[in-house]
């Protein structure tokens, strides 16, 4: 249940970064509270120090790859292009794959933190699908119609 509310946090957030015209220290705030698990748990490290220091300088941008690197440490920035007003930003886990074997998460928007975060937040969203536990295996009934026969003649 934990990880369907989860996931319907996840799906909301990403909702709600796609429509935002800019980073604010409330949305920021949101991004933190639904998808990080691992910065609250760390207490007042030296990470969570820098992360906070960064919302205070409202470096939006920075603050989401710190976010990136301490959430996600598996994944990494394959790209970030600016084209035609919008920021476009990729992130892999294999990221020394070619474009087309790689199965990297893009995301798009006017702003460069919101390009990052919208990312972040799809990144988790497939960290979490990943990590949920599958169904215990089902064990087969034996079908009586086919009952392995021994057919040796001992005599």
């Amino acid at each position: 249940m934990i990880a369907a509310s989860r996931q319907h946090d996840l799906a909301f957030l990403g909702e709600r970064l796609r429509s935002a015209q800019a980073v604010t220290r409330p949305l920021m705030q949101d991004v933190i509270d639904k998808s990080c698990q691992r910065l609250p748990s760390l207490g007042q490290s030296e990470r969570t120090a820098h992360v906070a220091q960064l919302i205070d300088a409202g470096a939006w941008a920075d603050t989401a790859l710190a976010l990136l690197a301490l959430e996600l440490p598996l994944w990494q920035v394959r790209r970030i292009v600016y084209d035609d007003g919008e920021w476009y930003c990729s992130l892999s886990r294999e990221r020394e794959l070619p474009d087309w074997l790689d199965a990297s998460i893009e995301a798009r928007h006017s702003d460069l933190a919101l390009a990052l975060l919208s990312a972040f937040a799809e990144a988790q969203t497939q960290a979490t699908e990943a990590s949920r536990p599958s169904p215990p295996p089902v064990r087969q009934t034996p079908d009586l119609l086919c009952e392995p026969l021994i057919c040796d003649d001992f005599g």
